[in-house]
This record gives C-alpha cells, structure tokens and sequence, in this order.
C-alpha cells in the first residue's frame, strides 16, 4: 500500500500538470479579445472574458511554481484521468462565467453551455440571435479548443509519458509519433489545418468571414454550435452543404488515420476497421433515410437527396449540424438518427458516442462466434484485426473491456432517458436527445431550451462530460482519487 509520502509526490505531479493546462485554457478564454479590433462597440464586455482568464490563470500559475520540482514525475493512466477531470471542471465553471454576466442566463444554463461548448456537444440553450460576436465566437473557440482537447494541447509542453495518460482519458491512446510532444505538434498541424481550409472554403461558399471562421472551428471539432438558429439550413446553399459533408468525415476520422491519409498510405486507411464500416453504413443509411422518410417529406428529388446526405453523415460522425428540423420526420427517420448517433465517430478522434471501432470489433466477434460454432472443438481460433496501421491479434482481456463499456454506455444511456421521460417529455423525444447529449452529437428534437426542467438540464451536463470523456478511464480514476484521498485522511487523523 502507497505511503503518505509517495502519494504526496504523486499529487504534486498531478497538481503540476494541472496548472500548465489551466494557463492554455485561460489564453483561450480570452480568446474573443481578438474580435475588438474589429467589432470595438463590444468593448464593454471585454472584462467578462479578462476576469474569469485571469482567474484561471492565476490558479494555474499557483500550482505551476508550488509543484514545479514535480515536473518530470511519470504519471499513470488513472492519475491522468485525475488530471482531466479537474481541468476540464475547473475549465467549465470558469468558462461559464461570460454566459452569466453578458447574457444574464441562470448559473445551471451557463454552465449547460459550456459544458456543451467543451465536450463539443452543441445542444444550445442560447439564443443566437441576440448573443453579440465576442459570445458566439467565444462558444466556437471553446468547441475547437475541447476537440483537440486541453491535453493534446498541452502535451507538447509536458514532459515525459504524463502526456499518454493525459491523453488516454480523452480517448486517444494511439500515438502518431514515439514521442508524446512530437505525437501532440503533429495532431495539431492536422487539426489547424482542417479549420484553415474549412474557413477559406467557406469564403468562396458564400459565408461571411465571422461565420466562416466559427463554422469552420465547429465543423473540424464535430461541434456543431452554430451562428445561425436553423443551423446550416440557414443558407440553404449546396455549396455550403458540399463544404461541411468532408469537414465533417475529416473530423470523425482518428488522428491516426487522419495522419495516414496526409501522408498518403492509403492501403492503411483502407484497412482501417472503422473506414470500412463507414463505408457500408454511410450508403445503407442514406438510402433509408431518402426512401423511407424524406422522400415522403420533401416533394423535390434533390431537396430530399440532400437532406437524407447531410442528416446522416452529421449524425453518425456526431458533428450536430442540421439543414432542416425534424418536427415532421417519421419515427422510422428519428429511430435511424438515434442508431446513428449511439454508434458514433471514430476512435481517438473529435468525435462521440460508443465509437465505430467498437461497433465494427463486437461484428467482427459475432462473425467469429458463429464461425467458431461450426468448425470443430480442435480448431484454433486467433482473432485479428487491423488497428492503426497494424495487425492486432484480441484477447480476451480487450473483448472483456469492450463489453463492460458497451453495457455501462447502454445503460447511462437508458437511465438518462428515463430522467428525461420523468421530466414529462415523450419516449422518443427523450430517447433522441439523450442519445445526442451522451453521443456529444448536438441535434436536438427541441427538447433542449433555455426554460426545460434543471433536472433535465443537468442529466445532458453529466451525459455530455460523460460522453466526451472515457468512461472507464474517469470512473476508475475518480475511484483512485477517492481511495487515495482515504489513505491521506486516515493516516492524518492516526498520526494526529
């Protein structure tokens, strides 16, 4: 058992960590300064943004040099989830403060959004269209800072393997370099790219430059906080719609495959489990979307095309943007949208939900049980699949893993919806929009609004931060930090 003393050292690299991640995220708060040299009627509100920075950056500035000998201690996986959670709650709270002080909303609401804004949801319960631009661009920034997530962004300031631990509790184990750092500049190369071209590409779509800027920060973080109240369907434009649809599949993909694909080995992302499922699931859904339900909707062939395109593809890579509302889709179209938005986007990329690597590996399973069941007792039966450019045989310990989140993900995902059903809404609306807060997707049946009960509003809170995070890595971290916690007290009060 640990000693007083070693688990000192361990939170004060912990306590390390956190500080240099709070200093990044206090930049980011502040962030929205930046729009005064163009919109400076807006300067009265720059001190919402100054404060609630300077607050953050003075914790983080705290902790920094008080642990500072810490610096190069190795942390593991939970203690990286340890990490995270109190960076990303501490980051929230902070980042509430702009929504409370500008737009007057009730602390529960403000903070809603900022937890929607970080995990990269996009259910809203701002009204867009009195918010000024330092708020919406605020929202955009902290979308685009939450998809490469506080720990990737700061890997490359951390020393040693702490950043894979960090990492590992956002949901992204792979590396695309031996070294973390290396791994980290080159995530953020790719992602800084994708919201470069995204804006220019916009540009030439038709989008303003303030909108094109915040869609394209949204659109590369499958966010999906808009400018607009209808969302994309604001402009109604195929070129817009041509410009999200990649946007949106770049996003879903995992930086790993993302990295191949820049560097043009195409036979690796080919081989890619969840490339190869997308491509079978992408087709199927959009022909039943299109035939089953907007082709009964919307009268004309190409309307009805785009709608059944754009809807699922911004489901299943849980991007959140939407082109029309679905008050008069069928159950046969919502029923395929929640499908969609529980299986979700790709590992260790922006993306939510239970994770097309996940959906593809327990068919992979299913496939070789029935094999298994035909083919003689004598017959060995090794299981491999690729994964990250590499041939991986399975054991039973990962198989196991699997389970345990499917069915802990399953089961979170009921338990909200009953909450959502007891707050008075229907069976399918709650099914659809807890499916869209846990799969941090964004789409919203209108179940979300600034006015719907706070029971409700703070189940779509822990199914956001939940959804965003990984769930085994944070409950077991959170249970570390509670058993240490035990430890610290008791053999404070027996000394005592």
């Amino acid at each position: 058992m640990p000693g007083k003393q070693y688990l000192k050292k361990r939170y004060a690299a912990i306590l390390y960590a956190s500080g240099v991640i709070l200093l990044v995220a206090a930049l980011i708060i502040l962030s929205p300064l930046v729009l005064l040299a163009i919109y400076p009627e807006e300067f009265s509100n720059a001190p919402e943004f100054i404060l609630p920075s300077g607050a953050l950056c003075l914790i983080g500035a705290l902790l920094q040099r008080r642990f500072r000998s810490s610096a190069r201690i190795t942390l593991s996986v939970q203690e990286g989830g340890i990490i995270v959670v109190i960076c990303w709650v501490l980051v929230m709270l902070f980042s509430a403060w702009p929504f409370v002080s500008i737009l007057n909303m009730p602390f529960s609401s403000a903070f809603f959004e900022s937890v929607s804004g970080w995990t990269t949801t996009g259910l809203s319960v701002v009204d867009v269209t009195t918010a000024g631009r330092m708020i919406l661009f605020f929202r955009s920034a902290t979308q685009l800072a939450g998809g490469a997530g506080l720990a990737i962004i700061m890997m490359s300031a951390i020393m040693g393997p702490t950043g894979i631990g960090i990492s590992s509790a956002e949901g992204r184990s792979d590396q695309l370099a031996p070294q973390v750092r290396q791994s980290a500049r080159l995530v953020l190369i790719i992602y800084s790219c994708y919201a470069v071209a995204g804006t220019l590409a916009y540009r030439v779509a038709g989008m303003s430059l303030f909108d094109a800027v915040n869609h394209a920060f949204c659109v590369v973080s499958t966010g999906g906080f808009s400018t607009r109240p209808e969302s994309i369907g604001y402009w109604n434009s195929v070129a817009v719609e041509a410009v999200t649809l990649p946007l949106m599949l770049l996003g879903n993909l995992s930086f790993v495959t993302a990295w191949f694909l820049w560097q043009g080995r195409f036979r690796n992302v080919l081989l890619n489990g969840e490339v190869r499922l997308l491509s079978v699931i992408i087709p199927l859904a959009i022909a039943a979307c299109f035939f089953l339900c907007c082709q009964q909707i919307y009268p004309q062939l190409e309307k009805s095309l785009r709608v059944a395109i754009f809807e699922t593809v911004t489901a299943i890579t849980t991007t959140g943007y939407s082109t029309v509302s679905y008050g008069n889709w069928n159950a046969l179209g919502i029923l395929l949208l929640i499908f969609l938005m529980i299986i979700g986007g790709g590992t260790c990329s922006t993306a939510g939900g239970i994770k097309q690597f996940r959906i593809y590996l327990l068919f992979k399973l299913l496939l070789w049980e029935l094999k298994r069941s035909v083919m003689p007792r004598s017959t060995i039966h090794p299981h491999s699949i690729w994964e990250s450019g590499r041939r991986v045989f399975l054991d039973d310990v990962r198989v196991h893993q699997l389970t345990v989140f499917v069915f802990l993900y399953l089961t979170t995902y009921l338990a909200g919806a009953m909450i959502l059903c007891a707050c008075g809404y229907s069976l399918a609306d709650a099914l659809f929009e807890f499916a869209s807060a846990l799969g941090t997707v964004g789409l919203s049946v209108g179940v979300t609004h600034a006015s719907m009960p706070d029971a409700a509003l703070w189940a779509e809170i822990v199914a956001m931060f939940l959804g965003r995070l990984e769930f085994m890595v944070v409950i077991i971290s959170m249970l570390k930090f509670g058993r240490d916690g035990r430890l610290l007290l008791t053999r404070t009060s027996e000394k005592a």
